[in-house]
């Protein structure tokens, strides 16, 4: 009996545009990959301006759904170049067509929640729906059943683009709620396997990934979040007048990056492309390893930052509530990050990173009685 994907029209790209197998470019990570990636130094200062604006729950929460949907265009980007070869024209094109639109909705985050909401809303469904777009003609007729799994895809983007719109459209007041709908319908879509009624799906676990390359893919973006927090540190000192406690901010600040960049690259790195390539699940372990627990890492640094330029403004005033969210909620997202990975990767719980959530949890409890330059001191240590 003929399938869904028999039936279909034949469509698509007659160049094969797949990562030879045979070749050195099967796991390689091109420039054109890193070029789009510069895009994001500039997002994630941005998403760093805003939270540092708005210190607040709401605001939080406003942060937080910008965080998810910068990472869900970059993780999504970087499945797609694990398939298709960034070295064929076709390819590099749309990756820098992406870019262009990155940059686009990068320029509208700090006003995401006021006058340019409905820029960052429709370059945000461009770069989505216009991707998995070019992903299905790609794969049509060469990869008939791998084009299905992102025809599916594109139903679940093509729903969660009408609330993005919708809430880019609409006030401030219903902007929030429509896009956390929105974003919450793209994580779930991933989780579930992108099941459509009425279309055949495949599992998550049959998917081909290079495990090598996925693997550089999210250590380059760790490298990019860590740059980007240099960025902030370095901004916000040269602002001031040179003081000790100014100088003493900006080296804790190095040394807790220091300390993130070494848990990260000595310890986790490789684990997770050694368990792809060795797992008869491949695009299941990927899903959870870099798809998912990446974000909360990339999140812990980004709150590090703000940290940072928190400490480095109010150095020796009483503690608030968002400092404390800050300076501590920065090191324990990047651990809970680490450990979830592990987990994920290897079927590990790391002992080390559970006895340093619990000592932060007691540095943040007793941080009311502190100052922002100690606390920060004790976190950093905790991480070292």
């Amino acid at each position: 009996m003929p399938t869904l994907t028999d039936r279909l029209p034949r469509f698509g790209l007659r160049s094969n545009l797949l990562r030879p197998d045979d070749s050195e470019r099967k796991h390689r990570v091109t420039y054109v990959e890193l070029f789009f990636d510069l895009i994001f130094v500039f997002a994630l200062t941005q998403v760093s301006s805003f939270l540092y604006e708005h210190q607040s729950p709401g605001a939080a929460l406003q942060g937080a759904v910008l965080v998810l949907a910068l990472w869900w265009v970059w993780v999504y980007t970087t499945w797609v170049t694990s398939y298709l070869d960034p070295a064929e024209l076709p390819v590099r094109g749309v990756i820098l067509g992406l870019s262009l639109v990155g940059l686009v909705m990068s320029t509208s985050i700090l006003e995401a929640y006021g006058d340019r909401g409905i820029v960052f809303a429709v370059a945000y469904v461009v770069i989505q729906l216009g991707r998995t777009v070019f992903m299905v003609a790609a794969l049509a007729r060469h990869d008939p059943d791998h084009a299905q799994d992102y025809r599916r895809v594109l139903v679940w983007l093509g729903v969660a683009s009408l609330f993005w719109i919708a809430g880019g459209l609409l006030p401030a007041d219903w902007r929030l709620a429509l896009w956390v709908v929105a974003i919450v319908i793209e994580y779930v879509s991933a989780s579930v396997d992108f099941r459509v009624p009425g279309m055949e799906h495949s599992q998550a676990d049959s998917w081909e990934v290079s495990g090598p390359h996925i693997a550089e893919r999210a250590a380059l973006f760790v490298i990019i979040a860590l740059g980007e927090s240099f960025l902030v540190t370095g901004f916000a000192f040269v602002a001031q007048d040179v003081s000790p406690e100014g100088v003493a901010g900006v080296l804790v600040a190095f040394t807790a990056s220091v300390a993130m960049w070494w848990l990260y690259f000595d310890q986790e790195e490789g684990v997770g492309s050694r368990a792809i390539e060795a797992s008869d699940e491949p695009g299941k372990l990927a899903r959870g390893a870099y798809t998912y627990a990446h974000v909360i890492i990339i999140a812990g640094i980004l709150l590090t930052s703000v940290a940072d330029k928190n400490v480095l403004a109010h150095p020796m005033e009483p503690m608030s509530a968002a400092t404390v969210a800050t300076v501590v909620g920065g090191p324990v997202f990047f651990l809970v990050g680490l450990t979830v990975f592990r987990y994920a990767a290897a079927g590990e719980w790391p002992h080390s990173h559970l006895v340093a959530l619990a000592a932060l949890v007691v540095v943040g409890l007793g941080s009311a009685l502190l100052n922002p330059l100690v606390t920060s001191v004790l976190t950093t240590t905790v991480l070292g």
